[in-house]
């Protein structure tokens, strides 16, 4: 229990601390909702892509400083990670979407909605906060972050295509009862062009324009710590609102919530599992191994809430299932950082150096 501690200690007090903040943004959300009627209607008055406008600025305030982290210019060194590059692919873009649907379907037969927000969580791969806990693991940092620029570059077209098969297509090919719902590829593909392609424009730009100007001491020891807490306070006054649009909701059916959760429970132990046994199999060593599995086992929820939003609306089921996320992943991830740490002892002989403090506070995601 102590060193679960001191792991804790070393992330930022935002990111420590964000499954709380994530519950006072609901409470207040849920307060808002009583305290304000109309508020729908309001919101709702303008909006991007389908988009309530206020909701759609949190979302992509989120995705921004996320997307400036990614270090694009680590894809030159794709040629000696071809490997490890091609387990990550299957275990991020094959093995985790089938594993997260068919948990849904298994733990949420009869909730659609839910169950469609638990896909469209599996679908989307972390882009952000598997770097911090990839320095608290003591994992392979150039590694982690090639994979992380893959997974970024990846999404833009991965994403629209393997929502339309899995909420769409197997779900026919296996006969299951959908209760009539279909999702077009363009519905997912335009919500992804938007929230994931705006922003992803905007942080590649940032960066090389930073670096080249200011160069990297500057961009990761000064800038990105300033705008890093800009995503933090995007997810946050994004679930404020989600919570007042779906107040009703969710006072009426509070086990809901804990429904949502236990399937993303089991996702990311499982997925971590399978992906830690499969870089031990392989044979890339304690720093790589690390790195596979929690680049793995994370989720890109900013995406995930931004997806269900746009496609389903703030005040779906989906949205509800997208905002649960977070709430979940962060405990359990850093439990799992512990549970490699623990790993590297047991199983691995070489001995890596401890794990650096994160700079950039509030890099969820």
């Amino acid at each position: 229990m102590l060193r679960m501690a001191a792991v804790a200690k070393q992330l930022s007090t935002l990111d420590r601390y964000l499954p709380a903040w994530i519950l006072v943004a609901m409470g207040v959300g849920l307060g808002l909702g009583a305290l304000i009627p109309g508020l729908d209607s309001a919101l709702s008055s303008v909006a991007i892509g389908g988009t309530s406008l206020p909701i759609a600025l949190g979302l992509l305030l989120m995705m921004y400083p996320v997307l400036a982290r990614v270090r694009y210019e680590e894809l030159g060194h794709l040629r000696g990670e071809r490997n490890l590059l091609l387990s990550s692919l299957v275990l991020n873009w094959l093995i985790g979407p089938a594993l997260m649907f068919a948990l849904a379907w298994l733990m949420l037969p009869d909730q659609p909605a839910y169950r469609t927000g638990l896909i469209v969580v599996g679908l989307a791969r972390c882009i952000a906060m598997v770097l911090v806990w990839s320095e608290l693991a003591c994992a392979d940092r150039e590694a982690t972050a090639i994979l992380v620029a893959i997974n970024s570059l990846f999404q833009i077209v991965a994403y629209s295509l393997l929502g339309y098969f899995y909420l769409t297509v197997l779900p026919g090919w296996l006969g299951l009862d959908t209760q009539g719902f279909s999702v077009s590829i363009w519905e997912v593909a335009r919500t992804v062009l938007i929230f994931l392609g705006i922003p992803l424009a905007a942080g590649f730009l940032t960066r090389v324009i930073g670096l080249r100007r200011r160069g990297a001491e500057w961009y990761e020891g000064t800038f990105l710590p300033r705008i890093g807490p800009i995503t933090l306070y995007g997810l946050l006054f994004t679930i404020v609102l989600l919570f007042a649009l779906q107040g009703h909701q969710i006072t009426t059916q509070p086990l809901d919530v804990v429904r949502i959760a236990l399937p993303l429970l089991v996702y990311f132990v499982v997925m971590f599992s399978i992906s830690f046994a499969w870089g031990m199999a392989s044979g890339y060593g304690y720093p790589r191994t690390a790195t596979l599995a929690l680049t793995a086992a994370s989720n890109n929820f900013e995406l995930a809430i931004a997806v269900a939003i746009g496609v389903f609306g703030a005040t779906s089921g989906e949205a509800l299932a997208g905002v649960v996320g977070p709430l979940i992943e962060v405990p359990v991830l850093v439990g799992l950082v512990y549970v490699s740490l623990w790993a590297r002892q047991r199983w691995f002989a070489e001995q890596t150096p401890g794990p650096a403090r994160p700079t950039a506070a509030g890099a969820v995601g």
